[in-house]
């Protein structure tokens, strides 16, 4: 059952993207502002947010020092849009490795039976330096979790495939500094008057309108790479 909801979404992601419509899981009904400005590094990339610089043999680096572009993803494990977008990050990240730093926030929808846990897992892995392997492993897993009703129990078995201590990641997905990480990003992402995602913020830039085209992505790096 779980796998025909899977296909169900991926033809609507489908037939919304070649419609060249945008499309994007949204908290409420409100419509977004158009006015563009540049938000601060200190609410987009805090000092306690994971950071990488790239991807070389299909592992994730350490943020570069010498990258001229950043790129931010308030993002929602169980949300479709950001799962279509999941692989042209890491296309990103492979292609500018070492030129583009990327973060990830949270961003949980209420409507979503397990995004908070789905987050909690993540950042728990973070705790034991898995952080980049458990999002990769959660994004690239939805058909397995989504709308289950145990869906922590499929994490700690995500934990064990990882190799982390299991028993810590028992007691780190339900602690307090999980559940304040997640807020911390929550909050970031209502400061900013978010309402939909995914969100990407380019050098501070909102990326208005998502196309699902790499290429469209690949040309905006490109751009700010080019400024003087």
């Amino acid at each position: 059952m779980l796998k025909d909801k899977g296909l169900v979404i991926g033809i609507v992601i489908t037939i919304l993207l070649i419609a060249g419509g945008v499309f994007l899981m949204t908290r409420n009904s409100g419509s977004s502002s158009q006015v563009v400005e540049k938000v601060s590094s200190e609410i987009l990339v805090p000092s306690s947010a994971t950071v990488t610089g790239g991807m070389a043999d299909g592992k994730y680096l350490a943020a570069s020092t010498s990258a001229e572009v950043t790129l931010v993803e308030f993002g929602d494990y169980e949300c479709p849009a950001c799962v279509y977008y999941h692989p042209m990050i890491k296309q990103l990240l492979s292609e500018f490795s070492g030129k583009l730093n990327f973060t990830f926030r949270n961003y949980p929808l209420d409507y979503h039976t397990n995004a908070l846990v789905s987050a909690y897992a993540v950042e728990a892995a973070g705790l034991q330096d898995k952080y980049w392997q458990m999002h990769d492993k959660v994004y690239e897993s939805t058909d397995e979790w989504v709308d289950i009703v145990d869906a922590r129990s499929i994490f700690v078995g995500y934990a064990e495939s990882l190799g982390l201590d299991v028993e810590k990641f028992k007691i780190d997905i339900d602690s307090e500094v999980v559940k304040q990480i997640v807020q911390r990003d929550t909050n970031d992402g209502n400061l900013v008057k978010l309402n939909a995602t995914p969100t990407f913020y380019l050098n501070g830039i909102k990326i208005e309108r998502l196309s699902g085209s790499y290429e469209d992505l690949r040309n905006l790096i490109n751009t700010e790479l080019n400024k003087d």
